[in-house]
């Protein structure tokens, strides 16, 4: 009998283990970019403006669904309080879950998982377009949620990762400028999109764009460098942060006025400082911590955090004030998203240029103050200025220009302080400020509205406003030189 006949090897059943051996690599590893892309003298600026995709389709989302409330409860029979929970499950989803992927991003892959990111959100949005009740769209939100966190943990360790070390600062001013642009386009994106096609067409406009951005991203994403050290996630900890930031959040919910009774608020908060305590001790004994505390002690992250805290607080207090008082007004939906439109226009435009325009000398740390500076300023106009839509836009594009410039530089300083190996927590650190700073911020100028009702409102919100921006100034005067 021949050879061929009776081969000796391999065995009859190493095809199929081969094969799943091939499929599990292609599904756990990240590939690299094609030689002609990585040695393109563009080749940063093509992994940066692949993460531009998910940080538009991110602020595009937080700022288009709220136009879909209306439909929602008409649809479904629901209450406002019910709707709510269409972006409230989201964006609690979404803070908890920021640092966690960053620490296991570090570990397995930034690329692998922030093109992971693309794919769950993707799939959620289609299924959030098809949702049939409003329960199915809450829980098709978290999932989303969690693919937006797979993101947005990464999008500024891939941004840091991929710019030349004289480019950071421009590569994140990119970024942001995506940021400002889906910001800009929501309200009349999906205002369009409402009046027309209806509201599930607000989610499966992001379909489209996450498979182009998934492709793209494969062939123009780098892959991770260096990796931390370790594989295990302390669960714990996970467990701890995420009680923590969704108790807050629904504090400041309830405290602005979501529905619950208002001792519901003081209780949520004991149990957020609650489990926040016991997440730091946690962290500080931990061997394999999902925050490393040494690094929040030093004189650039803990206020750099802190800084874009404040800073993403006063970029969406207004998103919620405008539109109070233009409709307390009488101003139509067109004119108010006009007026909105100049704080992410004055944002995007300063965040891209200033990189030009500012001095080449100063360091991110000044850049960090005059931005600070420009802020208080049109929080100083918003608040002596009566909000009529013929007023608005000057402090609101002057806080805008403020922003643009802040921001990158900002979060330039905070990436710089954080080692590349955990490139990928840092960047969960910096967008869990942006969604506690969103949270706080809609929540503190609802409140404000609130117990001073009437003109005095929005004065009183801005100057609330005005406050927080007074802390961040503070924060870049207390940075050690050389920054």
């Amino acid at each position: 009998m021949s050879v061929r006949e009776h081969p000796a090897a391999p065995p009859p059943q190493a095809p199929p283990t081969a094969t799943g051996g091939r499929l599990r690599t292609l599904l756990t590893t990240e590939r690299a970019r094609p030689e002609a892309v990585r040695r393109h003298p563009w080749a940063w600026r093509l992994a940066v403006g692949t993460v531009c995709f998910g940080a538009f389709m991110g602020q595009l989302d937080a700022s288009i669904v709220t136009l879909t409330y209306q439909p929602l409860r008409t649809e479904f029979h629901s209450t406002p309080a019910g709707v709510e929970w269409v972006s409230l499950a989201y964006l609690l989803t979404l803070v908890a879950f920021l640092v966690p992927v960053g620490r296991i991003s570090d570990v397995r892959g930034r690329k692998l998982m922030y093109l992971y990111g693309f794919a769950v959100f993707t799939a959620a949005s289609a299924a959030c377009g098809l949702a049939p009740g409003l329960a199915a769209l809450v829980v098709f939100r978290v999932v989303q949620a969690v693919g937006a966190a797979m993101m947005q943990a990464n999008s500024v360790a891939l941004v840091t990762t991929s710019a030349p070390p004289g480019k950071m600062r421009a590569a994140l001013g990119i970024q942001a400028a995506g940021q400002a642009v889906g910001l800009a386009l929501g309200p009349t994106v999906g205002g369009a999109l409402v009046s027309t096609l209806g509201w599930r067409w607000v989610f499966g406009v992001n379909v489209p764009i996450g498979l182009f951005a998934l492709v793209a991203g494969h062939y123009l994403l780098p892959r991770t460098r260096k990796c931390a050290a370790g594989s295990r996630i302390d669960g714990l900890g996970v467990l701890l942060l995420g009680g923590s930031t969704t108790a807050g959040l629904l504090a400041l919910s309830v405290a602005s006025g979501l529905g619950p009774p208002a001792w519901t608020a003081l209780l949520l908060a004991t149990a957020a400082v609650a489990a926040g305590w016991a997440f730091l001790r946690r962290q500080a004994r931990c061997a394999r911590p999902l925050v490393d505390l040494a690094l929040l002690r030093t004189q650039r992250l803990g206020p750099g955090l802190l800084a874009g805290l404040c800073g993403y607080l006063v970029l969406f207090g207004p998103l919620v004030l405008v539109p109070v008082e233009l409709a307390r007004r009488g101003g139509a939906p067109l004119t108010t998203g006009l007026v909105l439109t100049a704080l992410p226009l004055g944002f995007a435009l300063a965040a891209t240029t200033a990189e030009r325009l500012l001095p080449a000398g100063w360091s991110d740390r000044l850049r960090s103050r005059f931005g600070v500076l420009g802020c208080l300023a049109a929080l100083a106009l918003l608040a002596a200025l009566p909000p009529t839509a013929a007023l608005l836009p000057l402090p609101l594009g002057l806080l805008g220009l403020s922003l643009g410039v802040f921001v990158p530089a900002n979060n330039a300083l905070v990436m710089r302080a954080i080692p590349t190996s955990s490139a990928g927590t840092g960047g969960g650190m910096v967008n869990l400020t942006r969604g506690l700073g969103t949270a706080v911020g809609v929540a503190a100028v609802t409140l404000a509205m609130h117990l001073v009702p009437g003109d005095a409102g929005a004065a009183t919100a801005a100057l609330t406003m005005l406050a927080f921006a007074a802390v961040a100034l503070l924060t870049t005067l207390g940075r050690g030189p050389g920054e």
